[in-house]
């Protein structure tokens, strides 16, 4: 299908539906009996055992399986800062996206500010309504303290998938990827394009993961320890984490010799000369979206050995729905506190065992977003992480 002919029918969609979600009761309402237990006067009974146990909120309340979706429209798709009302399509497509893979009912949230203190305290004060928050497409730096800030006054997880969802399948390829050409993730080098919300976050991830010489680049080239130019609190941040070389120079320079590169950046960002400059069985994921970094028959041409893209007309697509429905889900199912480290591993980890040794090649190192082994397996790895590190409150 043609782009123009997906955002027409896309459109007429929208308009003939008005909207992509709807409240749907989960119990009738066809007398006055069932409206006296539904209602008044039989309610207050439950509203009464949450005032003597608070915790009964997650057994007479939908709260347990609710999770809000939260933007302030800022870095939306490829559009960019295009508003919280423009934003609303988006969130409602990943509201549907919760509950078509792991049966989440999900409500997109758009908060008309761009104030990092406004934003945290609107979504604090709902979060009696919501077992989890997830935020999406809040533009970066912003978006790191507004997940930093709500962690520490939330008592519920707050995951935003733009970041931290984006690592958690882009490790479980790499994973896969360096089986496929014999590395280990501590020796290999490792370039990123793009130092957004995805880019920092992948950066720490595959650090987390054992990575040792990682190096994230913005328009200016490689970030490193005492940099001053087109430098802010995040970049400074994960300087002093990374590049432990004080490698310089574009990313064209520090692409010499890399194992593996990661695009999160626009179109064209790289050409086969720099492909060409990396080390023997080169990793190429190039996950711009619509136009990648470099095509996989250009990056193939150059060399690459295993090239994935965002895009699900190639092979290996980096797509998010591999992960957030059953991290979210994971988390529910044992009311998780926070949606941690370990449990972010531990999805990664799940998600890149689901191709075995006998069926991984260089075109197949992730499974499909259609795949119905997707959500519970890495829904039971997360729920395990959380019992293991503490935060589970349910067995």
């Amino acid at each position: 299908m043609r782009k123009e002919d997906v955002y027409e029918r896309s459109l007429a969609l929208h308009r003939e539906k008005r909207g992509k979600v709807a409240i749907e009761s989960k119990v009738p309402v066809n007398s006055m009996a069932d409206l006296a237990l539904a209602y008044t006067p039989g309610v207050a009974e439950p509203c009464r055992e949450i005032g003597r146990n608070r915790d009964a909120l997650y057994e007479v309340t939908a709260k347990g399986n609710m999770v809000a979706v939260i933007t302030d429209g800022t870095a939306v798709l490829g559009l960019g800062d295009i508003g919280p009302d423009a934003a609303l399509p988006v969130m409602e497509g990943k509201a549907i996206l919760f509950k078509t893979f792991a049966g989440v009912d999900a409500l997109p949230i758009c908060i008309n500010s761009k104030d990092t203190d406004e934003i945290v305290r609107t979504a604090s004060l709902i979060t009696s309504s919501f077992g989890g928050i997830n935020l999406e497409d809040i533009a970066a730096p912003r978006c790191f303290e507004v997940e930093r800030k709500l962690q520490e006054i939330c008592d519920i997880p707050v995951f935003h998938d733009d970041q931290h969802g984006t690592a958690v399948i882009v490790l479980a390829g790499v994973l896969n990827a360096l089986r496929v050409v014999s590395k280990k993730i501590e020796d290999v080098k490792i370039v990123i394009s793009g130092a957004g919300a995805a880019g920092t976050a992948i950066c720490n991830f595959v650090m987390s993961a054992g990575a040792k010489n990682v190096i994230l680049c913005d328009r200016s080239g490689a970030i490193y320890k005492g940099r001053t130019e087109r430098m802010n609190w995040a970049k400074e941040e994960i300087a002093t984490r990374s590049n432990p070389n004080g490698e310089r120079g574009s990313i064209g320079d520090v692409m010499k010799g890399a194992d593996v590169f990661l695009g999160l950046s626009g179109p064209d960002i790289i050409n086969q000369d720099m492909v060409r400059s990396m080390a023997p069985g080169a990793i190429v994921f190039a996950m711009a979206n619509p136009t990648p970094e470099i095509y996989p028959d250009e990056a193939h041409a150059a060399g690459a050995v295993v090239v994935a893209t965002g895009r699900s007309d190639f092979p290996n697509q980096i797509n998010n729905c591999l992960g957030f429905p059953g991290i979210f889900r994971g988390a529910l199912d044992v009311r998780a506190s926070v949606i941690n480290e370990e449990m972010k591993l531990a999805a990664a980890h799940a998600l890149a065992d689901l191709i075995p040794p006998a069926e991984l090649r260089a075109d197949r190192i992730i499974t499909e977003v259609m795949d119905k082994r997707v959500v519970p397996a890495v829904a039971a790895a997360v729920a395990e992480a959380a019992r293991k590190t503490g935060v589970a409150r349910k067995g």
